[in-house]
């Protein structure tokens, strides 16, 4: 059960950011029925194929097609990730989808859109990141731009902004009585996910070069720094109250708390700092930092996030797989 337990969602099986947002929703208490490929090998156990009640369907039989129907028919949500006019060649896209369900909240994840010169076209995440323009804001200076796995486009832009979508579709769906598409890109969703560096630019306080800006690794109090045991320590220190936290911890000179923004120092900070970090390991500077409040913690490896006890409800057995638990906690209010 969960606040979302009233929904019905029929999924068409996917890859990636459409299979991530039904499962969100199913985690949710979202009822998530997936129409899977009749006769297809059974797929390894995988967290983002949790919550759902397969249906196996052979989309290119008459049969196949109406069952799919008889689903579509009862659902709030349908949930489709392939290229633009697949689901139109199949008989299922919105046209159709309507007459059984006028209701219907039709929920559509491409990576380019359903329009454009591109929409016929395969991609990647680090495509969609390229063609935002995001890409080039990412990686070392005078290197390529390096994409952050796929977590942006794919997950953030893609299927988080599907979800968001989905629900606020159906409040709209149950107000009014009538559907809608949702119309999800995954080059869109990454731009939109970019609106704070936009408006920076926007406001000329953005500099064009990569690691030359006080978030992208430009600045010294907002980057990491390695220990003497080859571990990290992320340094986020970036208000003045936990900048000078951090000098404190550091015992650096404090002439540096009044040019904490004067660019030309810099370097300098950055290489004290470096030092500093470098001469002890990252569990001496965990536990120094522990209790100060100054922004700086250690970077984990996967297996040691899950150890970690601010994480014990983050992760949690299911299936005998440690993965992450539903997300965001729903609550009582009272």
């Amino acid at each position: 059960m969960g606040p979302l337990a009233s929904l019905r969602i029929v999924e068409f099986e996917g890859l990636g950011p459409a299979p991530f947002a039904a499962m969100t929703l199913s985690d949710l208490g979202a009822r998530v029925t997936r129409i899977t490929r009749a006769g297809a090998r059974t797929r390894p156990p995988t967290f983002l194929n949790r919550g759902r009640d397969d249906v196996p369907l052979d989309l290119k039989t008459e049969a196949g097609i109406i069952d799919a129907m008889a689903l579509i028919a009862e659902a709030d949500v349908l949930v489709e990730g392939f290229r633009p006019g697949k689901m139109e060649s199949l008989g299922l896209g919105p046209a159709d989808c309507a007459g059984l369900n006028p209701k219907l909240v039709y929920a559509r994840m491409t990576g380019w859109g359903q329009a454009g010169p591109l929409a016929h076209l395969g991609g990647h995440d680090i495509n969609y990141l390229g063609l935002s323009g995001v890409l080039s804001l990412l990686g070392e200076p005078d290197r390529p731009p390096r994409a952050p796995l796929n977590l942006i486009s794919d997950f953030g832009g893609g299927g988080m902004y599907l979800a968001l979508g989905i629900l606020a579709a159906v409040m709209q769906a149950r107000e009014t009585g009538t559907g809608c598409i949702v119309d999800a890109a995954m080059v869109h969703g990454t731009a939109h996910l970019a609106s704070m560096p936009q408006a920076w630019m926007a406001d000329g306080r953005w500099r064009g070069g990569r690691g030359d800006n006080v978030l992208d690794g430009g600045a010294p109090f907002y980057r990491c720094y390695v220990t003497a045991d080859g571990g990290y320590m992320a340094v986020g220190a970036l208000e003045p109250v936990f900048f000078r936290a951090l000098v404190e911890a550091l015992d650096l000179d404090r002439a540096y708390l009044d040019g904490q923004n004067d660019r030309s120092l810099w370097p300098l900070i950055e290489a004290d700092i470096a030092e500093r970090f470098a001469g002890r390991n990252r569990d001496h500077w965990t536990a120094v930092f522990r209790e100060i409040d100054a922004c700086v913690s250690p970077v984990l490896s996967m297996a040691e996030a899950q150890a970690h006890p601010q994480m014990q409800d983050v992760f949690a057995m299911r299936d005998g797989v440690l993965q992450p638990t539903p997300a965001p906690r729903i609550l009582p209010l009272a």
